[in-house]
């Protein structure tokens, strides 16, 4: 069996030393082995659960709980607890991939805004029905509508009705906020949608927030979600080699 220094483990994974012990004390690799002088004693399996931590967390979508899944797979992995492991891998890249739904919806909503090539069906929903539908809290509902992202109709009972405007400019904010857009940035966009109306929506759907559109945001956000994804299937791989090379023949 092989085995490696701190300084050792640290030139092959390329991060500093002070990062190989961070990761011992955060629980992102497997227990580590120290002779009697206290130095610590690296393998094999440390330097390949490195690499899918350093994998991991390489993504750049914070939003959604995305970084927290990714840290629950590796410290799941570094408990090699690798069936778990690979469970939380399948719901990660299920996850990323209705994200990239959302973010492909968003950019052809706001092409057909562009374009102004869109029809309504004049059907109506509820907020617990929106929800749902969106897979978004009421508590984050209740917050962009608090923030004044969107104005929301009541009916004569006091229940909101969200109808298909209201769908699509929350399908742009979720997509947004995904890409990191602040809720002010948004909410400039928004509200000179409401306050003129017949302002030149390009300018409107165009307003740029650190030189960037909607539609480079959401195609950034395509991308990043994209290499998360490729990322994700490659852990998966390692994961299940891990398992068949550890699960029955664990190290000393």
């Amino acid at each position: 069996m092989n085995t490696y220094k701190t300084s050792e483990i640290a030139k092959i994974v390329g991060i500093h030393p002070n990062t190989v012990r961070l990761y011992e004390e955060i629980g992102f690799i497997p227990k580590v082995n120290r002779l009697e002088n206290g130095y610590r004693v690296f393998t094999d399996l440390h330097i390949k659960q490195f690499k899918i931590a350093r994998r991991a967390l390489s993504i750049e979508v914070l939003q959604n709980g995305l970084r927290k899944r990714a840290i629950e797979i590796i410290t799941t992995s570094a408990k090699m607890d690798y069936d778990k492991s690979l469970m939380l891998v399948k719901d990660y890249i299920n996850q990323l991939d209705m994200e990239i739904n959302n973010a492909e919806e968003a950019i052809t909503i706001t092409k057909k805004l562009l374009n102004q090539d869109y029809e309504l069906n004049g059907k109506v929903l509820k907020r617990k029905e929106v929800s749902a539908l969106l897979d978004i809290s009421i508590d984050t509902l209740r917050n962009w509508e608090m923030n004044g992202l969107i104005k929301i109709k009541r009916k004569e009972n006091g229940y909101r009705i969200y109808n298909d405007e209201d769908i699509r400019k929350l399908k742009i904010i979720r997509t947004l906020r995904c890409a990191n857009y602040s809720l002010s940035s948004i909410l400039r966009m928004l509200n000179e949608l409401s306050v003129d109306p017949d302002i030149d929506i390009k300018e409107v759907i165009g307003m740029r927030e650190n030189d960037e559109d909607i539609i480079t945001a959401c195609d950034k956000l395509l991308k990043s979600l994209s290499t998360t994804k490729v990322n994700a299937l490659i852990i998966k791989e390692e994961i299940a080699k891990l398992k068949i090379d550890y699960k029955n023949n664990p190290p000393l």
